[in-house]
């Protein structure tokens, strides 16, 4: 199967990263010698674990339109040790059918229906709807009142993926905003890769890597995650003691899968004996 020349690049730059972080040692090529002048494992000794040529790997890994099967993909997943989410993140970069390519370029959401922000300003628990790149569309009286004043900030820059490293606000009232910001990245990635089409993406990492050394941290190890961070914990001010918040998705209730509704319920209390 040929990989559009933008995954195939997206790709060839995932499977660097992933090699840079593995060991000889961990790979289990103890024979390995001489002078390392890159970190992780050499080109040819992912080629040697995955079964495949030197030279098929490296065009792979420059990003070269190659007809690679599946085969040879899960071949090199293993070679690589990607975890359940990295392998699944590397499937849909080599398919050139998922996402469906006119989906990637076009313009999520904006806005969302009246009757959504009617469903989540019922709920007594912070609660927002976001699309694809993070954009916070809609929001309730207790998210603003426990994470952030939504409706004080300029929509360019209402994003979760900003707001995480850039709002004071939110990462005061976050007890655990470094365990937030890192689960962040780890899924902005995913959908960063997987809409290089969209330049909202380039320009909001660009902007991010220039204001902030912690998103800069972060992004460099190229992390995937596709489970989101389900556990927050707020504190709105310093009077108000720290409450856990499970963070729960709504069923589908729109017509567009590029909207997520998020809602924080209060964590159970384990209750001893």
């Amino acid at each position: 199967m040929t990989v559009h020349n933008s995954r195939a690049k997206t790709m060839g730059a995932f499977f660097k990263s992933r090699r840079e972080r593995l060991s000889p040692e961990d790979a289990g090529l103890n024979f390995s010698s001489g002078q390392r002048k890159t970190p992780g494992l050499r080109r040819e000794e992912v080629a040697i674990l995955a079964g495949v040529s030197a030279t098929y790997y490296t065009w792979l890994e420059q990003g070269r339109e190659l007809s690679a099967s599946r085969e040879v993909i899960e071949s090199i997943a293993n070679a690589l040790q990607l975890s359940p989410d990295e392998r699944g993140h590397l499937l849909q970069l080599w398919n050139p059918y998922e996402p469906d390519p006119n989906a990637a370029s076009s313009a999520p959401p904006a806005a969302v229906d009246p009757q959504l922000q009617k469903i989540i300003d019922q709920v007594a628990y912070p609660s927002y709807i976001t699309n694809k790149r993070t954009e916070v569309l809609a929001w309730n009286e207790a998210a603003s009142r426990m994470l952030t004043d939504f409706a004080s900030i300029p929509a360019e820059e209402r994003s979760l993926i900003r707001l995480a490293f850039e709002n004071e606000q939110l990462r005061r009232r976050i007890v655990n905003i470094d365990e937030f910001a890192s689960y962040g990245v780890a899924v902005f990635r995913t959908h960063y890769d997987k809409h290089r089409d969209d330049p909202w993406f380039e320009s909001t990492v660009e902007h991010l890597i220039q204001s902030s050394e912690e998103f800069n941290r972060l992004w460099k190890p190229y992390e995937i995650r596709l489970k989101k961070l389900d556990r927050v914990i707020l504190q709105p001010s310093a009077s108000d003691d720290p409450v856990a918040y499970d963070i729960r998705p709504l069923a589908n209730l729109s017509d567009s899968p590029d909207l997520h509704i998020c809602v924080y319920m209060p964590a159970a209390v384990d209750k001893k004996d």
